[in-house]
């Protein structure tokens, strides 16, 4: 391919890359947040940055959405194809040890952020939320699909 058609190439069809992070306190809660733009309740994470590893971007959201800090390396669970883009791609994370730096705040992006128990997550969590975490807690079928 020449170096005009891979630049077109990037250019109409874009590949984007996004992380998320499944964090469970010691009584074995997970984190879900709620943006202030889009209904439900949502694993913590979102897209990772030009010049960003996706461990990066992970750590990097987890303290901008819930003030929480991973504490040693999070475990790979596993990655995704995300239907509702052209080409999104999501990194799924466990993050098996972290500290709270403080309660969360709500602000312009997350209105809140919460620890629920697996077997009483909010009515409005995601239908890719509950999906990944039966896949990760309960042993479901794994799918590829986000």
């Amino acid at each position: 391919m020449s170096r005009l058609g891979g630049w077109i190439n990037r250019i109409s069809r874009p590949v984007t890359l996004g992380v998320r992070g499944i964090v469970r306190d010691a009584e074995g809660r997970v984190l879900l947040v709620r943006h202030t733009y889009v209904p439900g309740w949502y694993l913590p994470g979102g897209a990772v940055d030009p010049r960003e590893s996706v461990g990066e971007a992970l750590a990097r959201e987890l303290v901008e959405e819930t003030n929480i800090r991973i504490i040693g390396a999070p475990r790979l669970i596993g990655i995704y194809f995300n239907s509702r883009g052209r080409s999104d791609h999501v990194v799924l994370f466990e993050v098996p040890s972290f500290e709270q730096i403080s309660a969360k705040k709500p602000d312009r992006e997350i209105a809140e952020a919460r620890f629920f128990p697996l077997d009483d997550l909010p009515k409005q969590t995601t239908r890719a939320t509950r999906a990944r975490l039966g896949e990760y807690v309960n042993g479901a079928p794994v799918s590829a699909i986000w």
